[in-house]
This record gives C-alpha cells, structure tokens and sequence, in this order.
C-alpha cells in the first residue's frame, strides 16, 4: 500500500512540473511578460486585451509589465529581464519592443503585436509562419483607403504626414502614404521627429502648409498625441488618425482603425495556444481585417474646419464625439 501511495505522489508531482498551463483551476501558474514601448490608450488597451483572453482561456497567469517609455535602451533592459527571469511568454506590444524581445531571447516563445510590418522588422521571413520561437500580430493598415477617404471628405490636395524617424513601423508607413498620394495626385509634406517632446514643433512646422494632417500607427507620435490636437485645432486644420482607441477623446476629425483592445484579444488567443502546446513557428502572423477596423467621427473637430459629414459616413461610424461628448453604437 505505501508503495502504491508513494508511485501517485510522485506522478502527481511530474504533472505538475512538465504542465505547461492548461487551463482551469488547477493549471500551473505561468509567468508572462509583457512589455511595451511607450505608454498610450491604443498599447494599453492592447496590453488589457492579452489578460482578459489568457483569463477567459482558464490561464493561471502573473504578468510583468513593463514600459521601455520610448527608450530603446530601456526596451533591451527588460528583454534581458524576461530572459534572466525566465519568463513561459514573452510578449512585446509595438516594433521597437518586439524587436528588442526578438533579438534578445532565442529560447523562449516571443509574441508581438501591433507591429505594422514584422518582414520588415525582421521578426519574421514570411506572413504564413512564425521564425523560430517568434510569431504574432499585425495591424499593417488599408492607409491607401485613410488618404483617399481623407481627400473626399475634407478637400485635401496637400497632406501632412508625421512620424518617427527612428520606428521601422513609421517608416513602412511613410512609404505607403507616399506611394498613395502619388496615385491619388495629393502632394505630401513630411515631417520626422525623433521624441514625442518634438512633436508639437514638428506640427507648427507643417501646419501653415498642408490642408490636414494623417498620422499612422506611430506609438511615439501617439504619446504626445494632445499636443498635435491642439496645433490642429487652433490651425482650424484636420486631423485624421489610422487609431480609434487613441482618439476617443476628442480631437481627430475622423479615426478609422483596428480595435487595439480586440488586438490585444487576439494576441492573447495565440499567447494560450503556445502555452497549450504549440510552437510558434507553427503560428501564422496574424492580420486583423476589415471587420475589426472601427470608425470614428468627431463633430466638433469637423465643425471646426469647416466640414461636412456625409450620412453614409456618419452611419457607418460606431463612435460618434460631438459636444464633448462620446457614443458608442452597436
């Protein structure tokens, strides 16, 4: 009998320790970090998203949340920590931090998320796969379809692009802005910083040139995100964002972008699978669609400049902001 007692202890014992989480009550408990670039409604958001999943998918998990604050010697200091730490995920929201986590820990799966172009960034060689111990999330953008919307509704013939100089992301975006205002025969004026404290002069720089302003996915722009609202409006220029989640506060003409806390939902979903057993290398880089793109119109900032909202287009749009005021729709 105590032989018997002593074989289901020690199995009891084996499960416990090879398990990765499973899910449930009784799963081990597995630790996950999470870092992200710079600190903005979209990335936390995100950041929100990745928890509720892994909660809704029975995952028994502590998260290490970090914040590189735009700093990319930061960003390589929390990499080495997940390493050091050994976290079972490491997870990291934005270019510059996916690739920081990417380039630092080669034998712990690596998720990214919200990273515009992961060839580019070379966190992976094909969109069909994950590399290696790396896989994740896209929120390339239709930016194309952003400028053409842009150019109908307000009249634009000369926009201004902001970005940053230094984020791969930015620069995958600028190249698509400036291929659409070639075919759509709208003339650009771009302008780089390299922190979120330039972004406010970057804009004056512009301003007085351009007939509205578009910005992508730019974390850093995004951070500093009420000081480009400000120059917009007392510019009575438009403001035209590819984030709705940042943009809920008023100030951006329209919006019109992925659901960055849906992103984070699905990060999370892929985050579960490799802790249930699949490789990432396995995972193919997740696209976000159309149908999980939102819209957003601000009355008061189109008010502002002048313009008119089609009804198509205002009853197209979930979120409605006019008199200070924001309404969701279903």
């Amino acid at each position: 009998m105590k032989t018997k007692v002593k074989i289901a202890v020690v199995l009891l014992c084996a499960l416990a320790v090879s398990g990765w989480a499973r899910g449930g009550n009784d799963s081990a408990r597995v630790r996950i970090g999470i870092a992200k670039i710079v600190q903005h409604e979209a990335l936390d958001a995100c950041e929100q998203g990745i928890q509720d999943a892994l909660a809704r998918r029975g995952i028994n998990a502590t998260f290490d949340l970090q914040n590189a604050n735009g700093d990319l010697t930061t960003a390589a200091q929390i990499a080495n920590k997940f390493r050091t730490d050994r976290v079972n995920v490491a997870i990291g929201i934005a270019t510059p931090m996916a690739v920081a986590l990417a380039n630092t820990i080669k034998d712990i799966p690596v998720v990214f998320t919200t990273v515009t172009d992961p060839i580019a960034a070379n966190l992976v060689t094909s969109l069909d796969r994950g590399q290696g111990n790396v896989t994740g999330l896209s929120d390339a953008l239709p930016t194309a379809d952003h400028i053409r919307m842009f150019r109908d509704i307000a009249r634009i013939r000369t926009l201004g692009f902001l970005y940053t100089s230094s984020e791969t992301n930015s620069i995958s975006d600028l190249a698509k802005v400036q291929e659409a205002c070639r075919t759509l025969g709208i003339t650009l004026i771009s302008q780089s910083i390299n922190t979120s404290a330039d972004l406010r002069q970057a804009a004056l720089t512009i301003i007085g040139r351009v007939d509205g302003i578009y910005i992508g996915t730019d974390n850093t722009v995004f951070s500093a995100l009420p000081a480009l609202i400000e120059v917009c409006r007392n510019a009575r220029k438009p403001l035209f964002s590819a984030d709705v989640t940042a943009a809920v506060n008023g100030g951006c003409f329209i919006a019109n972008g992925f659901n960055y806390y849906t992103a984070g939902l699905v990060t999370g979903d892929m985050v579960a699978d490799i802790l249930e057993g699949k490789r990432p290398a396995d995972i193919p880089v997740r696209l976000l669609t159309a149908s999980e793109m939102d819209i957003l119109i601000d009355l008061d900032a189109a008010a502002n400049c002048g313009i008119t909202i089609p009804q198509d287009l205002r009853n197209r749009a979930r979120y409605i902001y006019q008199n200070g005021r924001l309404t969701e729709r279903n």
